[in-house]
């Protein structure tokens, strides 16, 4: 299974900002999502299908995410950047 997978620690409010050089699947999970991921097993996340670029997503609350950039199994490579929006408590 190939990926990119960036890790992000955000506070209230912040949103991930993901910069895509082509269409790819964007998943932001915790980190026993994640593991489920990689093992292949079926998990929860927030993201999907990004079919322009930049895709914003904001978690549901502040902590530790993985961020994961695939491209759902066909062949290829994408590059993608990943940052953080700060955002506010509002």
């Amino acid at each position: 299974m190939n990926f990119l997978h960036y890790e992000v620690n955000l506070s209230t409010g912040d949103i991930i900002e993901v910069t895509l050089d082509k269409q790819a699947n964007v998943r932001v999970m915790d980190s026993g999502n994640f593991s489920r991921y990689k093992r292949g097993e079926k998990h929860s996340y927030y993201g999907g299908l990004a079919k322009q670029s930049p895709i914003r997503i904001r978690p549901p609350h502040a902590g530790h995410w993985h961020v994961v950039i695939d491209l759902g199994g066909y062949s290829g490579t994408v590059s993608a950047s990943v940052s953080v929006v700060k955002g506010s408590n509002v």
